[in-house]
Order: C-alpha cells, then sequence, then structure tokens
C-alpha cells in the first residue's frame, strides 16, 4: 500500500468522492507526505463543482502504512477520536467523512482538512523560546482531558483502568519481559515506579504522545493536534509528564516544556483552562514513567530489526537513544529511591 496513490486509485476515489459530495469531483492533485511510519499520509486538492460542499478543498487522506502498528488505533477509531476532540475544541485538523470500504483503496482511510505549520521538533526548537506558546499548548491539553468516559463514540477504548500507573507498570514489564536481554536500569524504573505508584485519581482521555512532534506549529501559534493513533483513558499527568520530559526536549534541555518554552508556562496555561491544579512531585513520577515508556518502545523497535521481523535501518537505530534514557531514569531516581 505504500509509495503515491496511482491512478487507478485516483480514479476509484475520484468517483466515491463524488457520492459523498453529491456532485461531479476533480482532483488536481495528490502528494504523498514526508513522516508516518505508522500512517500514511496524502495531500488531496479537489475541486467540487456544487452540492454541498462547493470549491476547492485542501485535504489530507490518512490511511494504514505498509508497517502499521498492530496496538495503534484503526483509521474508524481515529476518526471518532478526531471528531470528538474537535467538538471539545481542541485544535486539530477538522476531520471530513470516513471510508470504510476496504475495496476502494485496499484499507480503510478518511479525509482531513490540510493544516500549515511544522511538526519537526529538531527545527522547533532553533526559535527563540515562547512562554505563550507552550502556554496556549498546556490549555490545548486541558482541552483534551476535558473528554471523559465513556466519551461520545469512544466506546473502542473500552472500560478505563482503575488504576493507570499501577497498569502501566505492569504492561511495560510484560513488554521488557517478553525481550530476550536484560536491561537492569529499566527495570530498576519499573521498580521504582511501582514503589512509588501514585493514588488512582481522575481519568481522562489521553493522547499519550503529546509532545513536540505532534503538533503543528505555524507563525507560533499551534495549528493541529496530530497522531491519536494511541489515545485511552488514563490520569492526566500521564501526558504532562511526556510532554515535559527531558527526551522530547530535542536536545534544548533548559526548556522544560518540549525545549520550546518554560515549564511554568505550559503548566499554568494547563491550569487556567482545567481549573485545576498540579502537584509538582506527581508530575515528576509521570516524567519517569515517561521516560521508562520510551526505552521500552525503542528496544521493542529495535528488536523488530535484529530479529529479522521487520529489516529497517530506522528501527536500528532507535536502540541508540535507551542508554541516554537509562541514564535519565537512574539520575530522576536514585536519590528518590
Amino acid at each position: 500500500m505504500a509509495g503515491n496513490l496511482t491512478s487507478d486509485e485516483c480514479a476509484r476515489l475520484t468517483d466515491w468522492l463524488a457520492q459523498q459530495a453529491d456532485a461531479p469531483v476533480r482532483i488536481l492533485a495528490t502528494e504523498r507526505l514526508s513522516g508516518g511510519a505508522i500512517q500514511e499520509n496524502h495531500r488531496l486538492e479537489i475541486d467540487v463543482a456544487g452540492g454541498p460542499w462547493p470549491g476547492h478543498h485542501d485535504l489530507v487522506l490518512r490511511r494504514d502504512a505498509a508497517s502499521a502498528v498492530a496496538t495503534s488505533h484503526s483509521r474508524a477509531e481515529e476518526f471518532a477520536l478526531l471528531k470528538a476532540a474537535h467538538k471539545a475544541g481542541v485544535t486539530v485538523p477538522a476531520p471530513c467523512v470516513l471510508c470504510a470500504d476496504e475495496s476502494l483503496l485496499g484499507g480503510p482511510f478518511f479525509l482531513m482538512h490540510c493544516v500549515t505549520g511544522e511538526a519537526r521538533g529538531g527545527r522547533l526548537v532553533k526559535n527563540a523560546p515562547d512562554a505563550a506558546l507552550v502556554r496556549a499548548l498546556g490549555a490545548n491539553l486541558a482541552h483534551i482531558h476535558s473528554i471523559t468516559p465513556p466519551g461520545d463514540g469512544l466506546d473502542f477504548l473500552g472500560p478505563p483502568p482503575k488504576d493507570p500507573a499501577r497498569a502501566a507498570v505492569a504492561e511495560y514489564r510484560a513488554f521488557l519481559d517478553a525481550l530476550p536481554d536484560p536491561h537492569p536500569a529499566v527495570e530498576w524504573g519499573l521498580a521504582w515506579l511501582a514503589d512509588h505508584a501514585p493514588a488512582p485519581g481522575d481519568i481522562v482521555l489521553c493522547h499519550r504522545d503529546y509532545r513536540v512532534g505532534n503538533l503543528m506549529i505555524d507563525g507560533g501559534k499551534l495549528s493541529a493536534t496530530l497522531d491519536w493513533e494511541f489515545a485511552g483513558w488514563s490520569d492526566p499527568l500521564e501526558d504532562i509528564g511526556w510532554f515535559l520530559a527531558k527526551c522530547w526536549r530535542f536536545g534544548r534541555w533548559e526548556e522544560e516544556a518540549g525545549g520550546l518554552g518554560p515549564r511554568d508556562a505550559f503548566l499554568a496555561g494547563y491550569e487556567d483552562a482545567s481549573g485545576g491544579k498540579i502537584d509538582p512531585a506527581a508530575v515528576t513520577y509521570w516524567e519517569v514513567m515517561a521516560h521508562v515508556r520510551w526505552a521500552v518502545i525503542a528496544l521493542q523497535q529495535a528488536w523488530r530489526h535484529v530479529s529479522g521481523e521487520e529489516p529497517s535501518l530506522e528501527l536500528a537505530l532507535t536502540a541508540h537513544v535507551v542508554p541516554e534514557l537509562e541514564a535519565e531514569i537512574l539520575a530522576m531516581t536514585g536519590e528518590q529511591s
């Protein structure tokens, strides 16, 4: 399924779009967008001659990549998450329409409006620190967390965990145990997390990958929250700890809000939008969790390459982040044990 849209796919897509728009449709241009190891994105410019959606539209078609991860949400589920987030006031690309017919393009896909901006962390952190931007990112996260179980159309997320911290520790320990080699620093981190797990609190919808790299920035303002493949019910501090974790600052360690600005501004934006207060000690716990989680994911990705399951230079190189993550886990927990 990888690659640009073929002429046959474009022809079938044109007919389907005309049915959806109840009017003639022309596809003016298509372009395979960069990124998307798990999902495949294509920019789609169309012209609709009449009906309820007349005029020129700049869209993104999102479908499974050849290397899709089984644990990520399906396109139908991601579309439902996008609709729920849009309704809650989260800054996301406006969702358009879902196609569940696998015969059309070889699998389900959906369309959303294209947004402009930059999402690559290595580029974004080169800009001057921006307290106003990170404050807005905190407020945007609070809007995501305003969605609570069971959620409209989100039944596929299943029942919320009774104890998100301990459930996460058990999940990551099972993942680590399935790997062939020992990783004592990560094991230490898991043991520390189990010993220091907080009492369960509120359960909300968490993005579970809310970080620089999945946030589109245009002219110093947030234009889109991207990549909802792993969203689920959890403690809101999971997202906060993930965003603030050192591993997602792209080398700009001193700017603790994703390498973009100060931690305090991000937390203030979240608190103002949510109406609640954040316990700094609890955030630290979930920052440790973030480093453990990313270390486990990186080890899993590397093993996919080493085992021959999916030979990939990108997967192989992912393992190079593990020693840095292990060092941070030990630094954060060594004096708090």
